[in-house]
């Protein structure tokens, strides 16, 4: 076998233990070790090479190849089980690249007669046969070790790597799952399990986004996502090819910053587990058409994408390109829209759909990310508090079923002051501390600093005591009408004034403390 003539040098001398293969064959043999059955010059207990048996497995040729190897490993160190008596040698030198040369023969002949074999081959090479591209380990071993694997190729690997974990992934959500003995995600099963027990509490409000960003490798945005879409069955509705499909999340979550601390794809992950909680209402669930719940989380996933880690009055009064590009108008929320409609081309995931079609989700699309506009806040508020004064919503008509869309994902964006303590803490500290860099930035080039930016002013207890009387509190306030108000409502306004009455109490302890000095 080809294999088999690399591995041994004219002398029957094996390659260097530390040179891949040939380390690998011969680990844990010693000397003294004993086989499992009587010796034999050839192929052991087979009789026969087992490359002239076609229906022959894998599984079955690998332990007399083995014993093959030992044997000749204890001739050339002279053991006691060496070659038997009035053998000499040279002999078994004779045979083994005898024996090499017919397996090459032969081997390169069923290659050309297009022959597989049966059995743990097949099932090897049927798991190969995937969309996702493939991955030669040794070399990437090679390169990590080395340490010359350029950033580059780093997040390229990174992303092929997790591609074959997500085509798995989909596979076990639909109850296919690989069981032979050669898949290549034997590695896997242990952390797919891990995150597939969190996914089946996805709808829960205490969902800890934190702990599933670690089990998915940090790739929490594609995975929900996947679920998420799998569940509602929209990848069948509008016959998704799941190729495009995870070309167009991996690209969502790859224009994420991950060096933002708080405008990142770990964020959208949270907004979009929240947007599903608020598209389970029941004031919602039995009217949202695929077409509304495909908009509200694949515009949860992206509204944020490409995020500079800065406000828009920084990139205004910095002159910044996007602000002229949008007319210091919602410059954000219009770039991050542009961005998805552009890789939603890019990747070709709505091409099969017609023109039409795919326009007015764009459309859409953009009219919701850019809902989220902080500045058109009590725009927003104004109106939903009117049509619930005016019991004026038709859920049955799609405008205003946009509308509550667009509140929901309002909703979502700024739910943190809603969540458990532990995870809300979280979150206030890292939307803090990207507000004080930004504030660190504005103080190194002479500019003003931009109002809830400075560290030394504003503490993380006022910044989000302010955020929470604000913009917070009158939102889901409404929204809690909305609901009538439903389990969930009374459980984020439960977790809204404790965390607010915490966060009262942090501020005041810092005060006196400050007073103390």
């Amino acid at each position: 076998m080809p294999v088999l003539g690399g591995l041994w040098a004219q002398d029957l001398g094996l390659r260097d233990p530390g040179q891949g293969v040939g380390a690998d064959v011969t680990a844990g043999v010693t000397p003294n070790e004993e086989d499992e059955g009587p010796p034999s010059p050839v192929w052991g207990p087979l009789g026969s090479s087992p490359v002239t048996c076609g229906a022959l497995s894998l599984a079955l040729e690998l332990p007399a190849l083995l014993r093959q190897l030992r044997a000749a490993w204890r001739a050339r160190r002279g053991g006691p089980r060496g070659p038997e008596q009035g053998q000499t040698p040279g002999a078994w030198r004779v045979e083994v690249e005898e024996l090499g040369q017919d397996a090459e023969e032969k081997s390169a002949q069923r290659a050309a007669d297009g022959i597989l074999a049966r059995g743990h081959a097949g099932v090897l090479l049927a798991e190969r046969r995937g969309s996702y591209p493939l991955i030669d380990l040794r070399i990437l071993n090679t390169n990590v070790q080395q340490g010359v694997l350029e950033a580059g190729s780093r997040r390229s690997v990174k992303r092929q790597l997790s591609f074959q974990r997500y085509c798995h992934a989909s596979r076990l959500l639909r109850g296919q799952v690989p069981r032979g003995p050669g898949s290549l995600h034997l590695l896997d099963h242990h952390y797919l399990g891990q995150a597939t027990h969190m996914l089946s509490k996805v709808g829960t409000w205490n969902f800890d986004i934190f702990l599933f960003e670690r089990l998915t490798n940090g790739y929490s945005l594609v995975t929900l996502m996947c679920h998420l879409l799998n569940v509602y069955g929209l990848i069948q509705h509008f016959h998704l090819d799941m190729v495009k499909l995870l070309r167009f999340l991996g690209m969502v979550q790859d224009d994420y910053h991950s060096h933002n601390p708080y405008h990142n794809a770990l964020h959208a992950a949270d907004v979009t587990q929240a947007m599903y909680c608020y598209l389970k209402e029941s004031k919602l669930a039995e009217l949202l058409s695929p077409t509304d719940v495909f908009l509200g989380l694949l515009a949860a996933a992206a509204h944020d994408v490409d995020h500079p880690g800065v406000n828009q009055p920084f990139l205004i009064k910095t002159g910044h390109h996007l602000a002229s590009l949008y007319q210091n108008t919602s410059v954000l929320e219009s770039h991050h829209w542009r961005s998805t409609v552009g890789m939603l081309r890019e990747s070709g995931l709505l091409s099969h759909l017609p023109l039409c079609m795919r326009q007015d989700i764009e459309q859409q699309l953009g009219s919701l990310i850019l809902a989220t506009d902080i500045s058109r806040q009590n725009e927003f508020l104004s109106t939903f508090r009117e049509h619930l004064n005016h019991q004026s919503l038709d859920l049955h008509q799609a405008p205003h079923r946009h509308f509550i869309l667009q509140i929901a994902l309002k909703c979502a964006d700024v739910c943190n002051p809603c969540r458990e303590w532990n995870l809300s803490r979280q979150w206030s500290e890292r939307v803090c501390e990207e507000f004080y860099r930004q504030g660190d930035i504005e103080k190194k080039f002479a500019l003003e600093v931009s109002p809830l930016c400075n560290q030394q002013e504003d503490s993380v207890p006022s910044i989000q005591i302010g955020f929470i009387s604000h913009i917070v509190e009158p939102l889901f306030e409404e929204w809690c009408r909305f609901t009538e108000p439903s389990p969930l409502s009374h459980t984020m306004m439960d977790l809204l004034q404790q965390n607010k009455t915490w966060k009262y109490d942090r501020e005041s302890a810092l005060r006196k403390a400050a007073r103390g000095t």
